[in-house]
């Protein structure tokens, strides 16, 4: 279940947050957040460790049955978490708001729990994904490539052979030529050569597909 359905207001997709994880180097993650009311509903995007991430918009206002994007970035990192484990967690509040307000009007306690507002929160856990392993969950797909690259050449093999038995009956034919005077060679003649030539193009994609 997507997190966020059972609050009856906003729900999240994906519920959690994957990042690719190098160092020195970004990485983001797209959350989609729709409403799922018929009211005006708002928004804001909490985190543990704001200093690692970016996040825009982090407060916004929905309309009714209306979404947006989020998108969350990793800031680079100058090293490997312990275990690639992170206890980075974000909270996302919502709460209805009067219709056709704007996201710079909502007051300062918008999303202050104190409040006699209903907000409505739910947590999202972040996890690292190393380049390693996102390259092992590619290994079958590499296994498939060369397969088809290994057809590909024995089709090309079997063209080659094809095209050199074409090639010896148009010798053939054309040393029966000089012996008698075949009233049939000129029709076999130019369909071996059609054929030959069909073969010929056959080869040669083959082989610039390698």
């Amino acid at each position: 279940m997507p997190a966020g359905e059972d609050n009856q207001l906003i729900s999240v997709h994906p519920s959690d947050l994957k990042f690719m994880f190098e160092l020195g180097k970004q990485s983001f993650c797209d959350l989609k957040v729709v409403n799922n009311t018929e009211n005006h509903v708002a928004f804001k995007v909490k985190t543990t460790s704001p200093k690692k991430y970016f996040v825009r918009p982090n407060t916004s206002v929905l309309q009714p049955g209306d979404s947006c994007l989020i998108r969350v970035t990793l800031q680079a990192q100058r090293e490997y978490p312990p275990d690639m484990q992170c206890k980075d967690k974000f909270l996302l509040q919502s709460t209805i708001v009067p219709p056709n307000t704007d996201v710079d009007d909502l007051p300062a306690d918008t999303f202050n729990k104190e409040s006699s507002k209903d907000i409505r929160e739910f947590k999202l856990k972040v996890q690292y994904i190393s380049p390693s392993a996102q390259g092992n969950s590619g290994d079958e797909g590499s296994s498939d490539s060369n397969s088809t690259l290994q057809q590909l050449k024995e089709d090309r093999d079997a063209a080659v052979r094809q095209t050199l038995h074409l090639q010896q009956e148009l010798d053939l034919l054309k040393r029966r030529r000089q012996r008698r005077n075949d009233p049939g060679f000129s029709f076999k003649f130019a369909a071996i050569v059609g054929v030959i030539g069909i073969i010929v193009g056959l080869v040669l994609n083959l082989y610039l597909s390698k």
